[in-house]
């Protein structure tokens, strides 16, 4: 039985690497300072050490990632994680789907969105600010020229300040390409 996971969880999941990860132990000078700032400020993963290939995109891959997730200003935390949910949605992108809405889990305290969504997708029925917040995440990743005028207005009545919408367009951008990347690069599989 393959361990690879194709269905959506909130557990914690592994991610196998398709390309080998580089090796602290024979990494270059330009590696090493690459790795310095890892995506979460935490232990260095497979992704990063599979992405340490090319140090020069890392050092500013890194840095920016932590500047839209983790930003003190514009959107909370949930809603950074739902645009990032909604993005991994459409891209079918298991392994970051089960990091995000593990951490939209715990940033606002319910499950009941993440399990809704895990229901019914992009059809989810959500409470108004995050349904607003979810539906532009899904439109502006699955055709970017669909996200209109109308969405901003609809973002505006759930009460998004302009900053916060535009922390929603990088939190949901930067998915849909790290999306891309975690598909080309490797697969999520069980622990273990």
């Amino acid at each position: 039985m393959s361990d690879v996971v194709h269905h959506y969880t909130t557990e914690v999941l592994d991610w196998r690497p398709f390309v080998k990860p580089i090796e602290l132990e024979t990494a270059t000078p330009e590696q090493l300072e690459a790795l310095k700032i890892t995506p979460a400020n935490k232990k260095v993963s497979d992704y990063v050490l599979t992405l340490a290939h090319d140090p020069e995109s890392l050092l500013h891959r890194s840095p920016l990632f932590n500047g839209i997730m983790y930003g003190k200003d514009g959107l909370d935390r949930g809603g950074r994680e739902l645009g990032a949910i909604g993005s991994s949605i459409v891209n079918r992108c298991i392994y970051c789907i089960a990091v995000h809405a593990r951490h939209f889990n715990q940033a606002t305290k319910t499950t009941e969105i993440v399990e809704e969504i895990f229901a019914q997708e992009t059809d989810a029925k959500l409470p108004a600010r995050e349904q607003a917040i979810f539906d532009f995440a899904v439109k502006l990743s699955a055709f970017p020229p669909a996200a209109t005028a109308d969405d901003m207005e609809r973002l505006t009545a759930a009460g998004l300040s302009e900053l916060e919408v535009l922390d929603l367009i990088l939190s949901t951008a930067i998915f849909g390409w790290a999306n891309r990347l975690m598909h080309t690069l490797g697969e999520p599989v069980s622990p273990g």
